[in-house]
């Protein structure tokens, strides 16, 4: 008889709801050990769901309705994203640009700072703090695309259309950004001219706390030259700053619209250097149908979403 009992409340603390009991007891004892913490930590993190968790969930729900701003919104399901990839050929044409500039300018441009990084990493401090200051300056220029403007500018006065005219390559000035022809080269190279900011000094930040005793302890296991260094040591010690700065590339390259903005206009001609963020501008900030624009953030969310799972994966396996 006794033994049946034990056996029974045995069942009852092994089954799930015991054990889920149990886990939320030692959370909340945690909660309540660490609750100093918990306190100065609740004013961001309170600011942090209103102004970024509960737009998103927001931006969510509201994909399934028909919303402008004045009427009451109306719940049409998945008619919106049926709308997107079955009669909406423009935002095709952004996806396909998009993905154009993430594959051109994400990788290549998180490679740039990688590499940047690593090698003035390895000059003076005083050198390295002029390179840094001059690598990273691009990025936080105010007006940033006026040289860029300035320098392709559709009439003779433009830098680039009077070389060539004084050279007799070209016979007429070029319209470089209202050309579909040069307009998305013209986009790459400003986005990847403006791609070393944040990742470069999350990279040079990484480098910098990398402690040095390690590379000997490579060397009596046997790495024999820089590059197995930077394989077995060097990227290993960084995987934060990696995956931070991964984070931002996938971010930025993705997000890129305020260059083809500013420098091919709203829209730009033929929609040739149109990308996701541009057609979100459109609908959500000059038509107001914010539920179809909500269905387009949606989507560019879980296009980001997936990148960084694929991203980080791939960074996991780094030094092995």
């Amino acid at each position: 008889m006794n033994k049946d009992l034990v056996v029974s409340r045995s069942m009852v603390s092994q089954s799930p709801g015991s054990g889920l009991r149990r886990k939320l007891e030692r959370k909340w004892k945690a909660v309540k050990k660490n609750k100093t913490a918990y306190l100065f930590a609740a004013p961001y993190m309170i600011l942090f769901f209103m102004f970024t968790a509960l737009p998103v969930i927001v931006s969510i729900g509201l994909g399934f309705f028909s919303f402008n701003l004045l009427e009451a919104p109306i719940f049409v399901g998945m008619d919106n994203y049926i709308r997107l990839f079955l009669e909406d050929e423009v935002f095709i044409k952004a996806i396909g640009n998009t993905f154009l500039l993430a594959v051109m300018v994400g990788p290549i441009g998180y490679l740039m700072c990688l590499l940047f990084a690593w090698l003035i990493n390895e000059l003076p401090k005083s050198l390295r703090t002029i390179l840094t200051l001059i690598f990273y300056a691009p990025s936080i220029s105010g007006n940033i695309y006026l040289v860029w403007g300035i320098f392709f500018n559709k009439d003779a006065y433009g830098y680039a259309n009077a070389i060539l005219l004084k050279y007799n390559i070209i016979s007429s000035p070029i319209l470089w950004f209202e050309n579909p022809e040069y307009m998305m080269t013209l986009v790459v190279i400003v986005a990847l001219w403006t791609s070393v900011g944040t990742s470069f000094l999350s990279f040079i930040a990484g480098l910098q706390g990398i402690d040095r005793t390690l590379y000997e302890a490579a060397a009596m296991d046997g790495v024999r030259n820089r590059w197995q260094e930077l394989w077995y040591v060097t990227l290993p010690s960084m995987k934060p700053q990696l995956m931070f700065g991964a984070v931002m590339s996938i971010t930025g390259a993705f997000g890129t619209g305020g260059i083809v903005t500013a420098l091919c206009g709203m829209p730009s001609t033929n929609y040739a250097a149109h990308t996701i963020v541009n057609h979100l501008e459109d609908y959500g900030t000059i038509r107001y149908e914010m539920g179809y624009a909500s269905a387009i953030a949606t989507i560019l969310f879980v296009i980001m979403i997936g990148t960084n799972k694929l991203v980080q994966k791939m960074l996991s396996k780094v030094g092995e």
